[in-house]
C-alpha cells in the first residue's frame, strides 16, 4: 500500500510503533500475552475498589456479612469482566465465551452440587440473619464459640479451645444453633443441689442465693428482666424443685452480665456455696442403699478381714449356724481336760 492510497482511503500514515504493535498482533503468543495481562490487571483492579469502596459499604450496610459479601460480589464481577475482555482479545467472542462459561457452569453444576447448595443456603443465612459476625454461638453438640467469618459457602467459627471450625452453610442450616449474642447478651443459668430432708432448708436456700450475688460477672439485683411476654427476677433465685428419693432438690437460677466466661462463673458460684456449706446446718444429700436379710432371705456369708489374717471360710453347721475350724483360724483349740472340767 503506497501513500496515496493510504490519501485517498482518509487515514493517516502508519508510525513505526503502530507499525510494530500490529506486527507483534499478528502472532498468537502475543495476545495470549495480553488477555493474561488484562487478567491480572483485573485482579489488581478488584483488590483497588474492595479498599476504596470497602469503608463506604460498610457505612452502609450494618450487618458485616452483608458487607463483606457486597465486597466480594464487586471484586468477582470485576475479574468476570476483565476475563471477558481477555477472551475478546485472544479472538473470542461475547456468545462464544458465554456459550463456554454456561456449558462449563452445567458440567460443575452436576459435579459440584454440594457446594452450589452451599451458596444458596448461604443466600438464606445471609438474609435470615441467625448470626452474625463477632457473636458467640453454641451448635447442638455443644461446642461454643464465636463467628469469624460467613460466606456465601461456609461458615467460620473460631472455638473456645482456639481452633477454627468450618461448617458449610448448608449443614448449619439444618442444625439448632443457639445465640448468646443475638440482641440481649444476659444469660440465665441454673444450679440443682440436693440436701437432706434433716437439714435447714431455708438456711439452704439464702446460702445459694448469697453465694451467687457474691460472684463477679452475676447481676445482684434491679429490675426484672423481660424476655418477650415474660418477666424474671434479676437477682440469683433459689426454688424447691422436687422431693426426690435421697433429699430435696433446689434449683438455682442466676443472671450473667456476659455470655463469655460461663464455665468460669458456674465454678465461682459452686465454689462459694461448698466454702458456705461447711458452717451450716445442711447436708448435701447422696444415695444410701439398705440391705436387709431374713428368715425368707437365706444366710449371709459375712467374713471380716483385719488387713493382715484373712478370715476362715465359714461352715454351715446342722442346726443352720456358721462356725469356723479353730485351727484354720489361728486360734487354739481346747484340750481334753479343759472339755471334761466344762462337763
Amino acid at each position: 500500500m503506497d501513500m496515496g492510497a493510504v490519501a485517498l482511503a482518509g487515514t493517516s500514515p502508519l508510525t513505526g510503533a503502530e507499525t510494530l504493535i500490529r506486527w507483534l498482533w499478528g502472532f498468537r503468543t502475543a495476545r495470549v500475552m495480553a488477555a493474561l495481562l488484562v487478567v491480572v490487571l483485573g485482579i489488581v483492579v478488584s483488590k483497588f475498589l474492595v479498599r476504596l469502596l470497602g469503608r463506604p459499604i460498610a457505612r452502609r450496610f450494618e450487618r458485616q456479612s452483608v458487607a463483606q459479601t457486597v465486597l466480594g460480589i464487586i471484586r468477582v464481577s470485576t475479574i468476570i469482566v476483565a476475563t471477558f475482555v481477555a477472551g475478546s482479545i485472544v479472538g473470542l467472542g461475547i456468545g462464544d465465551i458465554v456459550l463456554s462459561v454456561t456449558v462449563f457452569s452445567a458440567v460443575l453444576g452436576i459435579v459440584l452440587a454440594p457446594i452450589v447448595g452451599s451458596i444458596i443456603n448461604g443466600v438464606f443465612v445471609l438474609a435470615d440473619n441467625p448470626y452474625e459476625i463477632g457473636d458467640m454461638i453454641e451448635l447442638e453438640d455443644g461446642r461454643r464459640g464465636f463467628v469469624d467469618d460467613i460466606t456465601l459457602r461456609y461458615t467460620k467459627i473460631l472455638t473456645l479451645e482456639n481452633t477454627f471450625l468450618v461448617v458449610p452453610n448448608s449443614s448449619m442450616r439444618e442444625r439448632d444453633v443457639t445465640n448468646f449474642s443475638a440482641e440481649d447478651e444476659r444469660t440465665r443459668l441454673s444450679l440443682p443441689l440436693l440436701v437432706t430432708y434433716e437439714g435447714n432448708l431455708e438456711e439452704a436456700r439464702r446460702i445459694m442465693e448469697r453465694a451467687a450475688r457474691d460472684c463477679s460477672g452475676v447481676i445482684e439485683g434491679g429490675p426484672d428482666i423481660r424476655i418477650g411476654s415474660a418477666r424474671y427476677p434479676a437477682k440469683p433465685t433459689c426454688y424447691i424443685d422436687a422431693y426426690a428419693d435421697s433429699g430435696v432438690r433446689l434449683g438455682l437460677r442466676y443472671w450473667t452480665r456476659k455470655p463469655y466466661k460461663i464455665s468460669t462463673v458456674e465454678s465461682a458460684v459452686r465454689e462459694r456455696i461448698w466454702a458456705e456449706l461447711e458452717d451450716a446446718d445442711v447436708e448435701i444429700a447422696y444415695p444410701h442403699q439398705q440391705l436387709r436379710f431374713d428368715e425368707h432371705s437365706g444366710i449371709a456369708r459375712v467374713a471380716v478381714e483385719d488387713g493382715n489374717e484373712r478370715a476362715a471360710p465359714a461352715e454351715r453347721t446342722e442346726s443352720g449356724v456358721t462356725a469356723r475350724d479353730p485351727i484354720e483360724s489361728g486360734e487354739s483349740a481346747p484340750d481334753a481336760e479343759t472339755e471334761d472340767t466344762a462337763e
